[in-house]
Parts: structure tokens; sequence; C-alpha cells
């Protein structure tokens, strides 16, 4: 170890010579092993360093001058100073042959203290400093080995980082090039190193004068300016990519010369990003102002026609839940093309097509968000009119809808039979207008042929329809078991609702079938206390409010067993996972639907109640 004492070796077959010696040496920092023989001499220094080794000339076996030459001929002990200690004169053959061992010097006996120590003093010294530079060094390469390990983490923090790191000099000539670097821009170090950043084509004129400019502004020596800014550098294969840098210049140790450390990191997917939520914004925005134009529209036109509030009522809020269930169509098929089975299957669930007596046929087409959107109002308004004037009208009256794909748009035939009997109307109802406007826009057409056997139409779309390829099969929608019409009377409802106006219209229609509405929630909060503590018989349940989950909610309901639906904007799919088979109400709500919904409920009490009794019990 660098911290050990300093250690002299005596070697003398005669012990009393061993005693002295050690007497006159000892000193604080010195450490005197004593050897009897050259045997057990070697074997000390096979074990032990020494800074000096004091042999005795004449010794038994292996003298003085044989246990200095078997020393030299050792790597170990090659170095090892040698001062000889006799009591006979020396001669010059002898003195030459001990320094051609290797001695250093001689002492003869009768020792003086004072040049024995005076000789040996300057050995020990020796021995401390080499003691010392062994530690020094022993630190430096400690030291070292700390720097390059740090190194190391640091290159390969870099080289993995997704950042790219980049040195360039005052001169902004590339002095580091990490693999990072040559992953986002595909130039490779040897092609960048040692090289003035303009002549490269990374970075255009712009960039490399922002980049003068952080060298150019720190003015200290103590100052480590940090800087940001989004730029485009090139690729090594010319694309543009959008960066975002980040920059510390340094002071180089002689004070005088700067380098520019950049972390550099690749921000294009986000740019791409950015631009797509704004594009989307913007489509949305436009999507819901024509959303809102079309409503507009709707009840204005329905108004003109309608004969009174119960009939404007009703022709407007099954306009609309058209629109509302082709939106959710197409919000499934994250408003790409929908298939048109799927838009027909829709009518027939909301009852707007009676589903036994409608005769479909043609391919299956997957149809473009607008044209979707018009078919549902073309369809709704044809299924009304045939359920009040024409073949849905009487029993045994059926409607045939078939189509065809032809070339990007397709062409709709609807033909009623066996209903009341046809004849051309003295007016244009509003029902034609729409028809005309929704399903002839865009350079597609409406024929319209008043058989006296039922009436014809013939719908052509002039494109957005594609065919479509491994579609299911169509399910038809299970049967609603009757119940009483006056199932609700005196039904106490709790109604959890965010929405100021929908909870109004809801409590309305409520109150219309003899409900009562015994308390209206509209944060998550008061949802849990009314849905633990108030006493009622149903519940309805927003899908969301405020952000938050109603899942807790709707386990309070269960546990108390208390049958509830969910009132929601939502898919299924958006609504609490646990509770998949709770029947659900679209918006904007359909109040028959609603109804439809509660009665249902209602009858299932019984079955309800016996499963959360069980529940409680386990």
């Amino acid at each position: 170890m660098p911290d050990r004492a300093i250690r002299f070796l005596l070697v003398d077959d005669i012990q009393e010579n061993l005693v002295a010696l050690e007497a006159l040496l000892r000193r604080d920092g010195l450490e005197i092993h004593k050897a009897h023989s050259a045997a057990e001499a070697l074997e000390m220094m096979l074990v032990n360093d020494y800074a000096l080794a004091l042999l005795d000339v004449h010794m038994p076996d292996t003298d003085g001058y044989e246990l200095a030459e078997l020393m030299r001929g050792a790597e170990r002990t090659r170095r090892l100073p040698i001062i000889f200690v006799t009591a006979a004169d020396i001669d010059e053959t002898r003195r030459f042959r001990g320094y051609e061992a290797g001695a250093v010097d001689f002492i003869f006996k009768p020792i003086d203290p004072v040049i024995l120590k005076s000789k040996c003093e300057v050995f020990f010294q020796l021995g401390q400093q080499a003691r010392d530079l062994a530690r020094q060094r022993d630190e430096m390469r400690a030291i070292a080995q700390h720097r390059d390990q740090a190194m190391a983490r640091l290159k390969a923090h870099a080289d993995n980082s997704p950042l790219a790191t980049i040195e360039l000099d005052c001169g902004l000539v590339l002095r580091a090039w990490s693999q990072g670097a040559e992953r986002i821009f595909g130039h490779r170090a040897r092609d960048m190193l040692g090289r003035p950043v303009g002549e490269t084509g990374w970075l255009g004129a712009e960039t490399i004068d922002a980049l003068r400019a952080w060298i150019a502004a720190d003015s200290g020596p103590d100052a480590a300016p940090r800087y940001t800014m989004e730029a485009v550098a090139f690729s090594a294969d010319g694309r543009e990519i959008a960066c975002e840098f980040h920059g510390s210049s340094l002071r180089e140790a002689d004070s005088q010369h700067m380098s520019l450390t950049l972390q550099v990191l690749d921000i294009t997917e986000r740019r791409q990003a950015e631009e797509m939520r704004s594009l989307l914004i913007g489509e949305l925005n436009h999507r819901i102002k024509n959303t809102l134009a079309n409503v507009q529209a709707i009840a204005r036109q329905t108004l003109r026609q309608s004969a009174g509030l119960e009939d404007f009522d009703r022709s407007f809020s099954g306009r609309l839940q058209a629109l509302a269930r082709a939106h959710s169509i197409l919000s499934d098929a994250t408003w790409s093309s929908a298939p048109l089975d799927g838009l027909i299957d829709d009518q027939v669930q909301a009852g707007t097509l009676v589903g036994d007596r409608l005769h479909r046929s043609g391919p299956q087409v997957q149809i473009s968000p607008e044209n979707m959107l018009r078919l549902a109002l073309t369809l709704h308004e044809l299924g009304t009119n045939a359920q009040k004037y024409g073949a849905f009208s009487v029993p045994g009256g059926e409607v045939l809808l078939s189509w065809r794909h032809e070339g990007a748009g397709l062409v709709l035939h609807w033909q009623e039979r066996g209903g009341p009997a046809v004849s051309p109307p003295t007016r244009k109802g509003f029902g034609h207008t729409l028809i005309d406007a929704s399903a002839g826009g865009d350079e597609g057409s409406v024929e319209v042929d008043w058989q006296p056997r039922g009436v014809a139409w013939t719908i052509r779309l002039a494109h957005g329809v594609t065919a479509a390829e491994g579609a299911g099969p169509v399910q038809k929608p299970a049967a609603v078991a009757a119940v009483s019409e006056d199932a609700l009377i005196g039904r106490r409802v709790l109604l959890i609702e965010d929405e100021p106006l929908v909870a109004l219209d809801l409590s309305c229609e409520l109150e219309d079938v003899g409900a009562e509405v015994v308390a209206v929630a509209r944060t998550l909060k008061d949802a849990l206390i009314a849905a633990e503590n108030q006493s009622i018989d149903l519940a309805l349940l927003d899908g969301n409010l405020g952000g938050e989950k109603v899942d807790g909610v709707a386990e309070i309901l269960t546990k108390r067993g208390i049958p509830f639906c969910f009132v929601s904007g939502y898919g299924p799919e958006h609504l609490p996972v646990d509770f998949q088979s709770v029947p659900m109400v679209q918006k904007p709500v359909d109040p028959a639907k609603l109804r439809a919904v509660l009665e249902k409920m209602v009858a299932d009490l019984p079955l309800v109640q016996s499963r959360a009794a069980q529940a409680m019990a386990v």
C-alpha cells in the first residue's frame, strides 16, 4: 500500500550484530526486518518491498556477494539498493566485486553511528519519495479511471439519447457529432468533423447566423449562457427536419476561445401533430357549424310545413334523431366511410323502417360521411312517409329497397308495394323537398314515379361510394316486450345530468309520462350522495359528469337494486366497462326511445332487485 512504513532489510548470521544495527537505525516511520541467512533474506524479499538492504559480507553457505548476485538476477529485487557491512579490510578487487554485484556503498565495522545514519537517511528519504510517488500515481490512476468512466457514460448517454449532441468551436467548425446526430440527420461523423458547418449543408444561413450570435453574446468568463430556438435542418438526403436547438456557449481554458455545445431534438412529428390538430379543430368547427346550420334549416322548414306544435315536435324530433344516429355510425367508423347496411339497420332499429316488410338487395358498399348524413335524412323521410301514407301504413304492405354500385357513385331504388292507391300530391311537401336537397346534392339526382300500385324513388349519388369487403351479417334488433302504458306513472326518478338545458328537457319528458323527478344531480359529488340516499325507483345517468367518470355512481345504484340507464352522447365503448349490459339512450334523446327503455326497466325491476339482493348476500 502507498501509506506503508519504509522498510529496511538487515542480513547477518550473528544475532548481536542485527540487534546493534536495529538499535542504531530505529526511528519513526521505519520498519526493520532481520534475516539470519541469505535463504531467509531471499524468502522475505519475495513477500515485502524494501527501500534498502544491509548485507553482511561474511556469512556461511552464501556470503553477501553471492546474495547480491542472486538479488540482481531476480526482477523483483534487481533495483533494491544494497550496502555491504564488513569488518575486513577491502582491497580494490573485493571492492570492485561488491560494486559489480550491485552494492551502492560499504560500511565498515566497527560501525560509526553517524556514518551509518547519514548513509541510510538518503535511502529512507528516497523510500518516502517513492512511497509518495506511488500514492500520487495510484490517485492519478483512480482519477483517470473515474474520468474514463464518466466520459464513457457521457458518450453512451449522448449516443443513445434521442437528442443529437453536437459541439462547434468559435469558428463554427464541428468538433463533435454524436450517434444521435447520425440517426436524426443521416450525416456520418467522419463526413462532418473538422468541417465548417456552413460547408456541410446541414443548416441554412439564418440558423448559422443565429449560432454565431450565440457565441458572440457570451461576454464574460463566468457566464455560461443557454439559448434555445426552433429551426429547420437538412438531412443527408435533403429532407427538411424541424428541430429544437438548445445551446450552451463555453469559454475554453485559455479564456480566449469559445465553444458551443448543442442538443438538438427532432420535432418534425410534433410539428405535424400540431398542424394536424389545427386542421382537425378547423374541420370540427366546420362540421359543427354545418350541422347546426342543417338543424336550423330543418327546424325552420319543418315549422313551415307543420299543422301544429305536436306535428312539428314529431317531425323535427324524428329528423334530428336520424341525423344523430348517422353521426353515431360515422363516429364508430372514425368519420371515414361507413357501410350502407349499417345505416339501413339503424333505421330499422329506430322503427322508421319496418324490418319484416323491408326487402333489400345490393352489393356491400361504403358511403362517405357526407353521403351518409344525406341518406340518413332521405331514408327517414321515405320510411316516415311510408308509415303515414304508403306501404307501411296498412298490413301486408312492403318496400323493395335495392341498390347498385355505379362507378364512384350509387343508384338506390325504393319501390313500395301493397299499400293504398297512390296519386301524385297536389303540392310538394317538405319531405319531398328534403329528399331532393339531400340526396340530389353534389351532382346527384332524385326521380320519383307516382305509380298507382306504389310510389317509386330512384336516387343517384355521383361519388363517395366504394365497394366494401368482409362485412359481417346484419343483426336484427331484439323485440321489446310489451309493457303497460302507465308503467311510469308515479315512479320516482333520479336524474343525473350536467347540462342544465338537457336536464330541463329530460325532466319535462319524464313528467309528461307521469314520472316524478325527485332530484337532479349535476356534479359527481352530488350524484354519489343522491344515488346513496334518495328514495328512488329509477335513475338516468349521464355517461360523463364534467369530465369525471361515473363508475362509482353506477356501482351504488347496482348495489341498491335500482335500475338505471345511461344517457350520453358517447358510444357504448366509452361508458364504464363493468356496465356494458346497462341500456343506453343516445343524445339527442328521442322521447319515444327514452320511454321504451324506461318501461322495459320497470318490467325488469323484480329481476334487478333479486340480483342486487344476491350480491349483497355474497
